[in-house]
């Protein structure tokens, strides 16, 4: 993983040379441990938008740094590029610049590349490398960014519950979705930001029996244990989703156990 990073880092300083102000690790790889399917999350800052010419060779740069299924030299990658004055002040939904994932790969490879838009998830990705991070270029992720304000980070949480409201919005991406319900129900509930075996094993003991199966099976994939054949199970997963997003949707915003948290962390 170290010899990724560092030559993720040195695709990053090549292509924004001054432009670059702030590199920060986190996700599973700072907390909870990497597992075997687990991304490298790095969130980066830069000091002005993106040109389009910068993001395309960023894009094509990281698609061979970057792998899926992980191999003996290289995991997936997941790069998110912001401006600084996207978040400086904090505002909500901030701008993002950029993403990188193993799930555009064939977009990029047919040269579909995303411009810069308003993304909800940045209250989220904020609020996890503020919590636990390792500032890889700059000042450390608490003292870089501003706290994400609890109601920004409630309505961030619901805003992507919503995305999935409708099949076409997790087909394919089963395993992945189960698991951000998990989290996300994990979060709004107790207000702790865990990692996604964590929130599995927390959300098996309150999951009716009917439903437990998909949840244990996209554990199992994300600890390594198993194949996954959840596209292979459509009507189990989406009884399990309608569940869940449905048990989110009534945790009323007033009742969330985050502003409790954010003021003791």
């Amino acid at each position: 993983m170290n010899t990724q990073i560092t030559d993720t880092l040195a695709l990053l300083r090549q292509h924004l040379g001054d432009e670059l102000l702030a590199v920060h690790l986190y996700g599973s790889a700072v907390a909870g441990g990497l597992k075997p399917g687990s991304d490298i999350d790095l969130l980066v800052t830069v000091r002005t938008p993106l040109r389009d010419a910068v993001r395309h060779a960023l894009m094509h740069g990281l698609l061979g740094l970057s792998a899926w299924p992980a191999n003996e030299r290289l995991r997936p990658l997941e790069v998110t590029i912001l401006s600084c004055d996207a978040v400086h002040p904090w505002r909500y939904p901030a701008m993002r610049e950029m993403q990188f994932g193993e799930w555009l790969r064939e977009d990029l490879t047919a040269g579909r590349i995303e411009p810069a838009i308003a993304d909800h998830d940045l209250a989220i990705l904020l609020s996890k490398a503020r919590q636990d991070s390792i500032a890889l270029i700059g000042l450390p992720a608490d003292e870089w960014f501003d706290p994400v304000p609890q109601a920004d980070l409630i309505r961030a949480l619901h805003d992507t519950v919503a995305q999935w409201r409708e099949a076409s919005g997790w087909l394919g991406d089963e395993t992945n979705v189960v698991l951000a319900l998990a989290r996300i129900w994990l979060t709004l509930s107790t207000g702790m930001i865990a990692s996604k075996d964590f929130a599995a094993s927390w959300l098996l003991e309150r999951l009716p029996e009917i439903h437990r199966p998909v949840l244990v099976t996209a554990r199992s994939v994300y600890l390594g244990h198993c194949r996954d054949d959840l596209g292979q199970r459509t009507p189990a997963v989406a009884a399990f989703i309608d569940h869940a997003r449905k048990q989110i949707e009534r945790l009323d915003r007033a009742d969330s156990k985050l502003d409790a948290t954010q003021r003791n962390s």
